[in-house]
């Protein structure tokens, strides 16, 4: 549910605002020289909230142990900022239905592959 509300802002964000999050996606935080040393602290924060939430489901045994939560959160953010960028060169649809089922569609791909496997449950990969 954290997932999917942090997932939620960010699409809702662009959503009502998108050229603001077009900006943001293609000039600043690909700017890596410039932005990212001058902002890497709020970056940071950044990464370690979405790695606090995947550490404490991981806690909870929701999660699978075997798979950072700095990695996760490098993966939620990597896909977010990827969906964007789709819209943003419009190689995706921009309704409003899309934009709802996007923010499940993170979330799932992101979650599916940290979710604990069921005992018994033969494994995905392999």
């Amino acid at each position: 549910d954290k997932l999917y509300m942090v997932a939620g802002f960010i699409i809702d964000s662009y959503r009502h605002e998108p050229d603001l999050m077009k900006v943001i996606i293609v000039e600043v935080t690909r700017a890596a020289n410039s932005f990212g040393r001058l902002h890497l602290e709020k970056i940071r924060e950044a990464y370690a909230g979405i790695g606090g939430i995947v550490e404490a489901a991981r806690e909870e045994g929701v999660f699978k142990a075997d798979i950072p939560a700095e990695f996760a959160a490098m993966c939620f953010y990597g896909a977010i900022e990827q969906l964007l960028s789709g819209w943003i060169f419009d190689l995706l649809p921009q309704t409003e239905q899309e934009f709802e089922a996007a923010k499940g569609l993170v979330v799932d791909a992101i979650c599916g592959g940290l979710e604990a496997s069921k005992p018994g449950a033969p494994a995905v990969s392999g």
